[in-house]
């Protein structure tokens, strides 16, 4: 048993005491100053700052607060339960699985070395032209974070540039003046995030104030204390030390754009104070750097917090999954093995116009459209709440009155006969209001000019555009044809380009006229009318629907003054009396007032009658019921007098199919924006499908099973047949999953077709027509595709770094995801500055590429000529293309499919994203006018004498539509189709091309 010393612990039992009570003091201490970080030291009241007010926490997205147990102490006040969930999303949501956590990121742990140069100033990137006031809509934005539009500094942190639409990321380090706790806020108009870190790694950045999530929250200049979410809990921080911090912004098109980050000593009565350059410094310089420099670039949670998100929710129809959008993935059948499947005849479409003298500009005016089977929702639905562009109707009838002309009541038991003639007259039509072949001139003489005096606001009212050419609609829409002019009885024509009427000229001032569309007059049943006769006209007028009065218009009293003379009529919408249509004198119809079906329906019968027995004196002509108080307060004085409107829940209607498709033409339609493509019908497209795999099983001794019927596309001619492109999903006996993409051709019996040279007609082949005189296919000669050319996509380019970098990653996504390595690309450099092109072509991972630079301004014609100059082999493709496009991953089966050399060329139609759209989230139109992506053989290009670069030299638009004129009068199709997911990027013309912006100078975005 060892010896202990007693009777020395006995003696030094005082010093063992004290160093004991030593102990406990440090061991108290520890625990103050932990709790002290944390922000509940015993100083004053926990939980409450300066003048009492409570302390605003920083809670997650959800608005709850995270549990105490689950912080580490170490973490002081930016814990865990102060990181927001990106854009609201719940965790499990964002990390599916229940991982629990996020995956890796890409953050920033090396810092670059920093110097004292770099104090009173922080770095600013800016992200301009982008829609949206959350700070959520600047992450979804394509080059956030690397690639900004502009790169600068600040000298505080208080920015107000005074703009619209962009974003800002300011970035750099804070040095504290003394030890202590610090309190930060930020004010914004519109969002605002502040993250800091608790050492200078952006990597462990943190969120801990912001003003909103949704766009909506703003505040105003210095108003730091507006949401709680903008306060921050105190921090320690040290003077000795700098601490990373990151402060996003975003604004959108209203309001005084402003950021300011304040801080403050966490003590009673202290007030914020925005943080001036004596406590700031920068990141890194980036004077000296090109644009496509982005490795010095922080990476933090703030700007990754995109990675988190999850795909977005868009409404759009295209976004579905579609069997076109892989089907070139699957093995295609050699075209040598399907030569003798049918029989070959000549093809020379009578749309073709070949030495045809065509005026300048006008050959959009002669492309054509196909039709598509099965559907590809390449209709932009979504788009269609504002612009219904897609319905043949005007679109100030639809604002009126709507689609109730396409619906029919439902009689009820015990309903007015009178009522019902109304209602019917106007917009419930009956079988007999449908005009007959014969009756088209009383359909002319319905839309009667009416003079209107002088408007009241000085304002001659718009004249009337041109009336349009109605569609053509094809030999079996014959039976839909006739009531489709139900359709067409109340339609304003649109101008040619985006509905909007060209301008009168100067030297004819024709006086302004309203169209009145009259309905048919019915034969009367007594002499004596009703007190309400059946509505005499419609008023169409691009107005807005105001409040129906409540009173019933008096009839009129006859007119006081010298003969021939009358008061105007009153106005029962609310509309300037200068609109109302003036009546005939001789009329019958002169005696009653002009209404509406709108104030008929909206005030019921037993009104008009009590409106009747109750005044006795008549209203003087053109007053008007002040408002809806003043009503209802004589309503109040007069018991009984008004009564609510009865609405009949129970109403039905009777409704037939319609198909709005039936009413579209193959004419390119440069009026409508957001119609996809014309839809083929499905009897037309199977009967193809069928005749084409019996001809292919007789030749081949049923080794094919038709799967599926992926993609039909029909060219019509009305005159010699129908082209067809073939897209068939094979299942070969004994073997594997097969593709079938030919064309084949409809010819119609009896018709000749002549050759190139103008030559004889060629006579039909004996076995082309069915006994029951059917059409039936063949094989159009010189109108095949090869699948191994080569396609060069050339691009010109000048100072637009980011926008290289980013058609470079999408090329090269594209290479990897299809395999295919039969494509070049060819950049034209106009001596950018700003990004080494050479270089980073060399370092993407391409399977071709070319550099041509080239001296001077900016010349897009000149650009895409040397481009396809620099292309050795004639019987390749070249693409005409832009740098601001997402590509599909079809696209390149789909550019060799519609070109054949010395016969067709291929302008797609790509959609024109909004500001702020994405490819996630596409909202846009289409760019029906636009013919600068085009693709042709080299051939055929230098045929057609290539680009105008002498016309077009220091300018550009306009010359697509020139080169369409050559290409079409050298006797090739162009064939014209919406691609799915062919997108063209939201960007503006500010800094791009080489221009300079002068101070106070605005330039709208492209």
């Amino acid at each position: 048993m060892p010896w202990f010393p007693v009777k020395k612990v006995r003696k030094r039992m005082k010093l063992l005491l004290l160093l004991l009570l030593l102990t406990c003091a440090a061991w108290l201490t520890y625990v103050h100053l932990s709790l002290a970080r944390q922000g509940r030291a015993m100083r004053q009241r926990p939980g409450h700052a300066r003048d009492g007010e409570k302390l605003a926490d920083v809670t997650d997205g959800r608005g709850i607060q995270g549990a105490p147990s689950t912080q580490r102490a170490e973490d002081s006040s930016e814990s865990r339960e102060e990181e927001q969930a990106p854009e609201g999303q719940d965790a499990d949501e964002l990390f599916p699985g229940g991982a629990g956590k996020p995956p890796p990121l890409n953050l920033t742990h090396q810092v670059p070395k920093w110097q004292e140069k770099f104090k009173g100033q922080v770095n600013l990137h800016v992200f301009e032209d982008w829609c949206g006031g959350a700070v959520g809509h600047l992450r979804r934005n394509l080059h956030f974070p690397l690639f900004p539009h502009t790169r600068t500094t600040v000298r505080k942190l208080a920015v107000s540039p005074r703009w619209r639409n962009y974003g800002l990321r300011i970035f750099g380090y804070i040095h504290p003046a003394r030890d202590g706790d610090v309190q930060f806020s930020v004010a914004s108009d519109d969002n605002s995030e502040f993250w800091l870190s608790l050492d200078e790694s952006p990597a462990a950045a943190q969120l801990v104030a912001f003003v909103g999530k949704t766009g909506s929250e703003w505040t105003a200049p210095g108003e730091f204390t507006k949401f709680s979410s903008q306060v921050s809990k105190p921090k320690r921080l040290m003077a000795s030390r700098r601490y990373y911090f990151e402060l996003l912004h975003k604004q959108d098109d209203r309001g005084s754009d402003h950021v300011e980050v304040g801080w403050r000593t966490y003590l009673p009565g202290l007030k914020f104070e925005v943080i001036s350059a004596a406590h700031i410094s920068l990141y890194t310089d980036e004077s000296s750097l090109k644009m496509d420099h982005v490795a010095h670039v922080p990476q933090s949670p703030a700007s990754h917090v995109r990675g988190h998100l999850p795909k977005e929710e868009s409404s759009a129809d295209m976004l579905r999954p579609d069997p076109r959008d892989s089907f070139f993935l699957t093995p295609r059948i050699e075209p040598w093995s399907l030569e003798s499947v049918l029989e070959p005849c000549a093809y020379a479409p009578t749309y073709v116009l070949k030495d045809f003298p065509i005026a300048r500009y006008q050959g959009l005016q002669f492309v054509y459209l196909s039709f598509v089977y099965p559907n590809d929702y390449t209709r932009l639905t979504h788009m269609e709440t504002e612009n219904k562009c897609f319905y043949r109707e005007s679109p100030r009838y639809l604002e009126r009155f709507g689609f109730y002309k396409y619906m029919k009541m439902d009689k009820q038991e015990g309903e007015d006969g009178e009522e019902e003639q109304q209602r019917r007259a106007f917009l419930f039509l009956s079988p007999e209001d449908f005009l007959d072949e014969e009756d088209e001139g009383e359909l002319l003489d319905s839309l009667e000019p009416t003079e209107v005096g002088p408007p009241r606001s000085g304002r001659r009212p718009p004249t009337p555009p041109l009336a349009e050419r109605e569609p053509e609609l094809s030999a079996s829409h014959g039976p839909q044809s006739r009531h489709s002019r139900a359709l067409r009885w109340a339609m304003r024509p649109l101008s040619l380009f985006l509905g909007h009427a060209p301008p009168p000229r100067a030297a004819e001032k024709p006086p302004a006229k309203v169209y009145v569309t009259r309905v048919r007059p019915r034969p009367r049943v007594s002499p004596r009318g009703p007190a309400w006769p059946p509505l005499a006209g419609v008023l169409l007028r691009a107005r807005a629907v105001p409040r129906a009065q409540l009173r019933a218009p008096r009839p009129r009293r006859r007119s006081r003054g010298p003969p021939g003379t009358e008061p105007p009529a009153p106005s029962t919408l609310g509309a300037p009396q200068a609109h109302a249509p003036t009546p005939d004198v001789n009329s019958s119809a002169a005696a009653q007032p002009m209404t509406s079906f709108l104030s008929l329906s909206q005030v019921s019968r037993p009104q008009l009658l009590a409106e009747g027995e109750g005044e006795e004196e008549d209203r003087a002509p053109g007053d008007e019921v002040a408002s809806e108080d003043s009503e209802e307060d004589a309503a109040g004085r007069v018991p009984g007098h008004w009564r609510e409107d009865a609405i009949d829940w129970q109403r039905t209607f009777s409704v037939g199919a319609v198909d709005f498709e039936l009413l579209r033409s193959d004419w390119n339609d440069l009026r409508c924006n957001v119609s996809g493509n014309l839809q083929l019908p499905e009897a037309e497209a199977v009967d193809v499908a069928a005749q084409y795999m019996e001809r292919l099983n007789a030749r081949h001794g049923g080794r094919f099973t038709l799967l599926r019927i992926v993609n039909v596309e029909k060219r019509r001619d009305s005159a010699r047949g129908s082209r067809f492109l073939l897209e068939l999903e094979l299942q070969e006996r004994g073997g594997g999953r097969l593709r079938l993409s030919e064309f084949v051709f409809l010819r119609v019996p009896g018709a000749h077709a002549r050759g190139e040279e103008g030559g004889s007609p060629e006579p039909p082949p004996a076995a082309s027509t069915r006994p029951d005189s059917r059409p039936e296919l063949c094989r159009p000669l010189r109108l095949a595709w090869r699948q191994d050319v080569a396609v060069h996509f050339i691009v010109p380019v000048k100072n637009q770094a980011r926008w290289v970098v980013q058609f470079l990653a999408d090329m090269a996504s594209l290479h990897a995801r299809t395999g295919d390595s039969r494509f070049s690309v060819i950049l034209v450099d106009f001596e950018s500055d700003d990004m080494d092109v050479e270089r980073a072509l060399r370092q993407a991972r391409l399977p071709g590429y070319q550099y041509l630079r080239r001296t001077g301004n900016f010349e897009r014609s000149a650009g895409l000529q040397a481009g396809v100059d620099a292309v050795q082999d004639p019987s390749s493709i070249v693409f005409l293309c832009d740098l601001h496009i997402h590509f599909p991953p079809s696209i390149l089966d789909s550019i060799r499919k519609h070109c054949v050399e010395g016969t067709l060329a291929f302008a797609p139609v790509v959609m024109r994203l909004g500001c702020g759209s994405s490819p996630r989230n596409p909202q846009g139109y289409w760019e029906v006018n636009g013919f600068g992506l085009f693709g042709i053989y080299k051939s055929d290009f230098d045929r057609v004498g290539g680009m105008n670069t002498e016309e077009f030299r220091d300018q550009w638009g306009g010359e697509d539509w020139e080169l369409l004129d050559r290409v079409l009068q050298a006797g090739l199709e162009v064939e014209r189709l919406r691609l799915r997911n062919f997108y063209h990027y939201y960007h503006s013309k500010r800094g791009m091309w080489g221009t300079r912006s002068r101070r106070g100078t605005r330039e709208e975005p492209a």
